[in-house]
């Protein structure tokens, strides 16, 4: 069972940055596409942005041009680096498959921006 491991989030100013990391065991990573997705209390998990296993990336307009997605095959790990936070922003992010059938979700790691 791939086992899901999001970190990297915290406590941050407005117009602060965070880099979060998505892991896991073995290369099923690699072979993937791999979507970051967030959720605020009382609201729906919303999909980020995405990466294919090609590097080809996507996002939600609520975001471009300050959250970049990348990945590193090697270490088996997405990364989401986050720029120019807003108090919107604050959520619990998790990583997972953009689309279809889901792997068991992880904790996600809580990401909180400060006005």
């Amino acid at each position: 069972q791939v086992q899901l491991v999001e970190s990297g989030g915290g406590l941050v100013q407005g117009g602060g940055s965070l880099r979060l990391s998505c892991a896991t065991s073995g290369t099923i990573l690699s072979t993937n596409a791999i979507g970051w997705f967030r959720q605020a209390p009382g609201k729906q998990r919303e999909l980020v942005c995405t990466i294919t296993s090609g590097g080809y990336t996507n996002y939600a307009d609520s975001v471009k041009g300050r959250f970049t997605i990348s990945r590193d095959n090697a270490a088996n790990t997405v990364y989401l680096q986050m720029n120019s936070l807003k108090p919107e922003d604050s959520a619990v992010y998790h990583c997972n498959l953009p689309a279809g059938a889901k792997w068991k979700w992880g904790q996600g790691t809580q990401v909180t921006v400060s006005s």
